[in-house]
């Protein structure tokens, strides 16, 4: 009797084998099915039954999540009511390995009236549903990773992939950009690594700021009330002209004792800052924090106007780390 683990590696093998097996069959009928979601001014409705049903919503899932409208339709239910979710300008993505399950056939002579075109993901090429099919993709496999060649294992695992496969070829045919996913995932660990610099930055009257003429005791009750251990020095313009920190007050405390306080911002300055866009990413603020091992940004556009201050604080919140 094989052990447990030599199970699970004839699995992964048969599986793994299954989605290699994919990359010889792909043809022109992909590039169709790609060209077709792309053009697409409705949505992609995602069917199947079982199994396939299953691994539908997921691609469907994808699908929307990259910017393709899409929505999954259980085909029993659409004898029952649920046909009204396929409108014209739609595509139907039938998913069935036989190509002839009875309730995804049926749903061909309500697309047909309503012109919605159709695209297949079958092992039977010649089928009912592939026939009717402006694409077909084969995800045939040679064998399921049951040891009973009967639970769908290696073929919905070859039709997953080829889902994922589709997704991405159309997150790429539309260029679709970090910025647009952002949109897209505004929660959860995607949204909070994909969050814009000017949504946790502290602008307006929460900003530290002086000008370059402020005398120092202003510039320290600045610095304590905005609590950020920092404050901006500004020019005339508002434009950025340095930087005070808590570190640079202390070195000038110990370097020249009270005179300090006699002297102006523009005097006690860090010249020629970091700063960062505003509509940089969470990500790549804290990444040029820990470079510059700094705890504050200045975010400023690109004429070097001063639009905020992000602290490292703001991404702990965020649990980057």
């Amino acid at each position: 009797m094989a052990s447990n683990l030599d199970t699970a590696r004839r699995v992964l093998r048969i599986e793994a084998q299954a989605i290699e097996g994919l990359l010889e069959r792909l043809d022109e009928g992909f590039d169709r099915a790609v060209e077709l979601f792309f053009q697409c001014k409705g949505r992609v409705v995602v069917t199947g039954m079982g199994k396939s049903g299953l691994i539908g919503r997921k691609i469907a899932a994808t699908f929307s999540s990259i910017g393709t409208p899409s929505l999954f339709l259980n085909p029993a239910e659409a004898q029952h009511g649920d046909l009204g979710m396929i409108v014209r300008d739609d595509v139907l993505l039938a998913i069935s390995y036989s190509g002839e399950s009875d309730e995804v056939v049926q749903l061909l002579e309500n697309t047909k009236r309503l012109g919605v075109k159709l695209v297949t993901m079958t092992a039977n090429c010649r089928s009912t549903l592939a026939a009717a099919s402006e694409a077909v993709l084969d995800i045939s496999v040679k064998e399921e990773a049951c040891s009973l060649n009967l639970a769908p294992t290696a073929s919905t695992t070859a039709t997953l992939a080829m889902g994922d496969a589709l997704a991405i070829a159309l997150l790429e045919r539309r260029k679709f950009s970090p910025e647009d996913f952002a949109a897209l995932h505004p929660a959860g660990g995607l949204g909070k690594k994909l969050r814009r610099v000017e949504s946790l930055m502290h602008a307006g009257e929460a900003m530290p700021a002086v000008t370059a003429s402020a005398k120092m005791p202003d510039v320290i009750y600045e610095m304590s009330k905005k609590g950020l251990g920092m404050t901006t020095v500004l020019d005339g313009g508002g434009k950025l002209a340095g930087i005070i920190t808590d570190g640079d007050l202390r070195r000038l405390m110990q370097k020249r004792g009270g005179e300090v306080l006699a002297l102006s911002a523009g005097e006690c300055m860090t010249r020629g800052p970091v700063a960062i866009r505003p509509s940089e990413l969470a990500s790549a603020a804290l990444r040029l924090m820990e470079e510059r091992k700094i705890t504050s940004v200045v975010v400023a556009d690109e004429q070097q106007r001063v639009l905020g201050v992000l602290h490292i604080h703001d991404l702990w919140t965020l649990q980057l780390f």
